[in-house]
């Protein structure tokens, strides 16, 4: 089956909290494929911070080298912080995020609909789960945006930004190296 990433967002942080409550039981009761899900908080200091996190895959129930766990750890290093300006930046210049949207990467989506200070909630669950997440998020606990991503991109995306990551701690080392020669 296909997957997705959800993620998503609503006015009042509380609401990211009954969201990932009322998924959890929607799971049990198999109206939703979830395979992870998690409560995200944007702090100012530490970027992205996982609050709450259920993986329904397998014995290993923490975000630690889960798929979300290192999306948010990349979101929160130096690229996700060079992601996030340059995103800022566009979105700022052209007044209309909707112009960029189809520019953005995965991460610059995710950190787009989870603002700075804001909480949200992102959920790894079947393309078939998707009417129903919609659902929940608009009409049932009313006020919410969902943001969805072909998880395979997200995927790709997360290695390209890892390939980087190490070219860049690289280059720094080189630099280093360099200038204390």
């Amino acid at each position: 089956m296909e997957k997705r990433v959800f993620v998503v967002t609503f006015e009042e942080d509380s609401k990211s909290y009954q969201a990932f409550s009322e998924l959890k039981q929607m799971h049990v009761l198999k109206k939703v494929q979830v395979d992870q899900m998690a409560v995200i908080t944007n702090m100012e200091d530490e970027k992205l911070k996982i609050k709450d996190f259920m993986d329904m895959t397998g014995p290993d129930k923490t975000s630690r080298g889960s798929i979300i766990g290192i999306l948010i750890g990349l979101l929160g290093g130096p690229v996700g912080m060079l992601l996030g300006w340059v995103s800022g930046a566009v979105i700022g210049a052209s007044g209309d995020a909707r112009e960029v949207k189809d520019a953005m990467s995965a991460f610059e989506q995710t950190l787009a609909m989870i603002s700075t200070g804001k909480t949200g909630l992102m959920v790894i669950a079947t393309a078939e789960s998707r009417e129903a997440i919609q659902d929940l998020v608009q009409e049932e606990i009313e006020g919410g945006r969902v943001l969805q991503l072909d998880l395979e991109l997200v995927k790709r995306e997360i290695e390209h930004a890892r390939q980087t990551e190490r070219e860049l701690q690289r280059e720094a080392r080189k630099r280093w190296f360099d200038k204390n020669k």
